[in-house]
């Protein structure tokens, strides 16, 4: 549906506009106006004057040659949006889904904006886990290959030492879980005072970790002049009072709507008994040529390691990712699981958020979300960058109030079906 209208602070309705167009970000800014502050002088633009198409926007050379190198042939909906405000230096919250290209969207405009010669951290963006750290720092990267422009992601759980070594030598740009960012504040191995962006990814997520105090403190170090690049899935109270304190005159875009789920996902349910689970999931791995690659969600890790530890058992290529898992397990898992030489990857649902996982066929949720948000999020994990994928749910006794919910929400998209595990005992 394209949208239109101008946004408030609390996120209208907005209707379709039945022309069977593809969906179009809804832009809008905030009721509430502040003077904008100057930005210091040296905040100008950066980029060389060569420039390429892609889709209806302009792109600098090296970082067109970038995308070019990645595979990016047009802008995805939020990109087209978001850049050309981040490029003004306008202050921007956007509302967008897993997988809809949200990193290039202030990833783009950062490798055009930032000054390579000057050897100062000029960007922050602060994620909810450790993988997604590592994984946009992989994307910006790869953005900034011809550029000169140098990140480094920042995370516990791996040796501190590493980190400060990376500060020695020189970055642009630190991809930081709010934790650990704080302990290199307290112990001043990072300044912040000559950041030129802030970038909070996956903000709903840091909020419902317990971030808060964290992120209220980071930015409070951050100089006043700085531009603040906000997204999130979704947007709950906390997050709008956090927009209205830290961000000037911010606009607002919100692209495929309020939780919606994403058009290429095929979803399907089964109604499974609870002694039933483990000989369903094998039912559905029993398909290797169509389901390729597989993320399954628990509720629990104890859940995780039981069902891992029982696939693996029964000769199934699986591991688990959860919080118990070290870092250095983590990067083995994920790295076979990218490579794709790893077919299952079973897995709690904080534990995936940001996990980078663009080639997964299926989306099995196992045990059933706890609300609608959750169920979205999770399936937005296939079908990523317009790739199809397909979702699973397993219904089990106590679970209908919760599949009727979804349902509602999601509507006919939503096929029940039956299982060959049934059908033989009919």
């Amino acid at each position: 549906m394209a949208l239109h209208g101008q946004a408030v602070l609390e996120t209208p309705s907005l209707p379709a506009n039945g022309s069977g167009q593809p969906d179009k970000p809804f832009v809008g800014r905030s009721r509430r106006r502040r003077r904008r502050r100057e930005r210091p002088a040296d905040s100008a633009p950066a980029s060389p004057s060569a420039t390429r198409p892609f889709g209806n926007l302009t792109i600098s050379d090296p970082v067109a040659r970038a995308l070019e190198e990645i595979g990016y042939v047009s802008p995805t909906p939020i990109q087209e949006a978001v850049i050309p405000l981040v490029r003004k230096g306008q202050d921007v919250v956007g509302q967008a889904q897993t997988g809809t290209g949200k990193t290039a969207a202030f990833g783009i405009p950062l490798m055009e904006a930032l000054a390579p010669d000057v050897g100062t951290v000029q960007a922050l963006v602060l994620v909810p886990t450790r993988e997604l750290a590592v994984q946009v720092r992989g994307e910006l990267a790869r953005l900034g290959k011809f550029r000169g422009v140098k990140s480094v992601a920042v995370y516990g759980g791996q040796a501190i030492s590493r980190q400060l070594e990376a500060f020695q030598r020189g970055v642009h740009i630190i991809i930081a879980t709010p934790g650990r960012l704080i302990d290199h504040i307290e112990r001043g191995t990072v300044q912040l005072g000559r950041l030129r962006f802030v970038v909070l990814d996956e903000a709903d997520q840091m909020l419902d970790i317990g971030f808060a105090d964290d992120i209220n403190r980071i930015l409070r170090h951050s100089p006043s002049s700085r531009q603040t690049l906000l997204f999130s899935a979704t947007m709950p109270s906390p997050i709008r009072r956090l927009a209205h304190r830290y961000m000037k005159d911010p606009v607002w875009i919100l692209v495929g709507g309020d939780a919606e789920p994403v058009e290429q996902v095929a979803q399907f349910y089964f109604e499974v008994a609870e002694r039933d689970r483990y000989a369903a999931l094998e039912e559905l791995l029993s398909e290797p040529d169509r389901m390729t690659q597989a993320l399954v969600f628990r509720r629990t890790k104890t859940g995780v390691d039981r069902l891992v530890t029982y696939l693996k058992r029964r000769g199934h290529d699986v591991q688990a990712i959860h919080g118990d898992v070290t870092q250095a397990q983590r990067d083995a898992v994920m790295g076979r699981f990218r490579a794709r030489r790893l077919r299952v990857l079973v897995a709690t649902n904080l534990a995936a958020r940001g996990l980078d996982i663009p080639a997964v066929s299926h989306v099995v949720n196992y045990d059933m979300p706890d609300n609608v948000e959750e169920y979205i999020h999770r399936i937005g994990r296939t079908a990523r960058m317009g790739r199809p994928g397909t979702a699973i749910t397993f219904v089990s006794e106590w679970d209908f109030e919760m599949l009727e919910a979804i349902k509602a929400h999601v509507g006919d998209d939503l096929k029940g079906e039956r299982l060959a595990l049934y059908r033989s005992r009919a």
